[in-house]
C-alpha cells in the first residue's frame, strides 16, 4: 500500500482530528449481493473522443496524439441501491498498435492514484504490450476526474486553538473540518472503497467489450485485483499484480511497515550517495543519516519562503523522498536536488521531482485529493476501529513506535492511521472473504527491496488466494518490478500477450 506523505500538525491536534471525522456519513458496506437492475450499466457503450487539455487536464502533447482517446463510464453510486444516484468515471485509452486481443486495464496504486494522468505519463512504458491490447487507465471513484473527494485543502487543525489542551475547543474546530470534508467530497464519500471499485472494474470490462478482465495492478492496485478475483472469479482473464499489498493487516500495521520500508530505502540511498564522489552528505553514511534528519527538522522549524509567500518545509522534503526512493534510477537526480537545497537553499529541483513544477495544471482536481482519497479508501477497507478514548490513551505510544520505525517518515505515516480511528468501521469483506479463489492462473510479482510492499506480503497473499496465484520473485530494489526490471517486464508482457506464465517461485536477478 502506498501511503501519501503530507505535512502534519502537532500530534495532539492530529489525535483530535481523528475524532472529528466521525461527523462524516457512515461508510456503506458494499459487500452485499448486487441488485438485479444493473442492466443499464452493463449495456452501456463508451463514447471515445480526443482528450482535451481543459477537460482531462493533460498536456497538449498527449491530447494531440491520435492513438490516445478519453471517455467516461457511468456506475451506480451505491450498488446496493442503484436508484440512489450515479457517477461518471474518467478513462484514457491508448489504441493498440497491432492485432488487438482486447483491453488491458491498468491501476497505478495509491489508493488515490489517478490512472488517466498516470497512463498519459507512462505511455511509452506500455509500447510493447500495447501491440496486443488497448491499454486503458481510469480514475477510480473519488479520485482525479471521477468525483474527487476533498477536505478543502491541507488544513492544520489546532492552529487556531489558544490552549492545545482545550479538548472542547479543538473538537469544535475539527467538527467544522469534518463538515468541510463531507461538503467538499459530495455524495461519493460514503461509497468509496475497494469492493465498490472492483464492481466498477467489472462494469468497465463489459463497457469495453471484453468477456474477461485483463488487468495490470501496481501496489494498491493489487488489492483491487485480488478483490476482483473473489467477486468475479469467472470473469478473470490475464491478471498481473505487481508490488503485492496485504489483505489481512490493519491500517496501523500497514503504515508502520511502510515507515520501516521507506527508512530502509533512505538508508540504502544515503549509503550509495556517500560512496560516490560529490555526495552533499560527505563520505560517512551514519553522519549522512543525522544530517538528513536535521535538515527536515530545521526546515519544519524555519521553512524557506518564496517571493509569493509559499513555504517549503521539511515535510515537503519527506514527500519528495517518499516517491523518489521508489526507484533506484531516481537516486542520482535526488542526490543532485538535495545538493542544491543544502548548498544553495534552492528547492526547485526537489519540487520538480515531486511534480510541483512543470507538467499539466490539474485545476479540476483538489490539491488534497490524493491524500483524502487514500484515507477514505483505506478506512473503508479496514474493519478495525478503536474508539476515541483509546486513541487518546495510545497516541503517545503510537508516536514513539512510528518515530522509532523511522525518524524521517514516522510522523507523516502516522497521520492517516489516526484519521481512520474516528471514522465508522469499514467492510470486513476483504479480510474475511478474499481467499481461495477459483480462477485461471494469474501472476504476482514481489520485489525483495520494495520499500512500500514487502516481499512477505506477496508470499502471504499468494497463500491466501490459493493455487491460482503464481509468484515471480524479483530480487532487485524499488517499489514494484515492471518499470525497474527488464526481466520482470519481459515475463509480465509474455504472460499478458502470449499466456506464457513463469513457473511458481521463479526469479529475476537484481539489475
Amino acid at each position: 500500500m502506498e501511503v501519501a506523505v503530507r505535512s502534519t500538525p502537532a500530534l495532539t491536534a492530529v489525535a483530535a482530528l481523528a475524532l472529528a471525522v466521525a461527523a462524516l456519513p457512515a461508510a456503506a458496506d458494499p459487500s452485499g449481493p448486487a441488485q438485479p437492475d444493473l442492466k443499464r450499466f452493463y449495456t452501456q457503450k463508451i463514447k471515445w473522443a480526443a482528450c482535451k487539455p481543459d477537460v482531462q487536464n493533460l498536456s497538449e502533447d498527449v491530447t494531440k496524439d491520435k492513438d490516445v482517446t478519453c471517455g467516461t463510464v457511468k456506475v451506480p453510486l451505491d450498488y446496493a441501491d442503484p436508484g440512489r444516484g450515479t457517477i461518471r468515471l474518467a478513462l484514457l485509452k491508448i489504441k493498440s498498435s497491432g492485432d488487438k486481443r482486447g483491453s488491458l486495464l491498468v491501476n497505478f496504486g495509491g489508493p488515490g492514484g489517478a490512472g488517466v494522468a498516470g497512463l498519459a505519463d507512462a505511455k511509452k512504458d506500455f509500447g510493447y504490450v500495447g501491440k496486443g491490447y488497448d491499454v486503458v487507465g481510469f480514475d477510480p471513484r473519488g479520485v482525479g476526474l471521477s468525483e474527487p473527494v476533498s477536505c478543502g485543502g491541507d488544513p492544520e487543525p489546532g492552529d487556531d486553538v489558544e490552549d492545545p489542551g482545550d479538548a472542547s475547543a479543538i473538537l469544535k474546530e475539527l467538527r467544522a473540518t469534518a463538515a468541510e470534508c463531507a461538503k467538499k467530497s459530495g455524495p461519493v464519500l460514503p461509497y468509496i472503497g475497494t469492493v465498490n471499485v472492483s464492481r466498477d472494474l467489472d462494469v468497465m470490462r463489459q463497457a469495453l467489450g471484453d468477456k474477461k478482465l485483463n488487468y495490470l495492478g501496481f501496489s494498491y492496485g493489487t488489492r483491487l485485483g485480488a478483490v476482483y478475483t473473489a467477486q468475479f472469479p469467472k470473469k478473470v482473464g490475464r491478471m498481473v499484480l505487481d508490488g503485492v499489498d496485504t489483505l489481512t493487516e490493519d491500517v496501523a500495521e500497514q503504515a508502520l511497515v511502510g515507515a520501516e520500508g521507506r527508512q530502509t530505502a533512505l538508508d540504502n540511498f544515503l549509503l550509495w550517495c556517500t560512496k560516490n564522489a560529490g555526495c552533499v552528505f560527505g563520505e560517512d553514511s551514519r553522519n549522512a543519516r543525522h544530517a538528513m534528519t536535521k535538515l527536515i527538522d530545521d526546515l519544519d522549524a524555519y521553512p524557506l519562503r518564496s517571493m509569493d509567500g509559499q513555504e517549503f518545509t521539511g515535510q515537503d522534503v519527506v514527500s519528495v523522498l517518499g516517491s523518489a526512493l521508489y526507484s533506484r534510477q531516481a537516486w542520482p537526480a535526488l542526490s543532485q536536488a538535495l545538493g542544491a537545497l543544502l548548498a544553495d537553499g534552492d528547492p526547485r529541483a526537489l519540487l520538480r521531482m515531486g511534480g510541483s513544477m512543470g507538467g499539466a495544471t490539474r485545476t479540476k482536481v483538489p490539491s488534497d485529493n490524493s491524500a483524502a482519497a487514500l484515507m477514505a479508501v483505506n478506512c473503508a477497507d479496514d474493519p478495525d476501529r478503536p474508539d476515541a478514548k483509546r486513541v487518546e490513551r495510545e497516541v503517545g505510544r503510537l508516536q514513539e513506535e512510528f518515530e522509532e520505525a523511522s525518524p524521517v517518515f514516522g510522523k507523516s505515516m502516522l497521520l492517516p492511521v489516526l484519521l481512520c480511528f474516528g471514522r465508522p468501521a469499514g467492510t470486513d469483506y476483504i479480510r474475511e472473504d478474499v481467499r481461495d479463489v477459483d480462477t485461471p492462473k494469474f501472476l504476482l510479482v514481489g520485489t525483495r527491496g520494495d520499500p512500500a510492499t514487502p516481499y512477505r506480503w506477496t508470499v502471504e497473499t499468494a497463500e491466501r488466494l490459493g493455487s491460482s496465484a503464481v509468484v515471480l520473485d524479483n530480487r532487485g530494489d524499488g517499489h514494484t518490478g515492471y518499470f525497474g526490471s527488464k526481466c520482470v517486464k519481459d515475463k509480465v508482457d509474455a504472460f499478458l500477450l502470449y499466456k506464457q506464465i513463469p513457473k511458481n517461485g521463479s526469479s529475476c536477478s537484481a539489475e
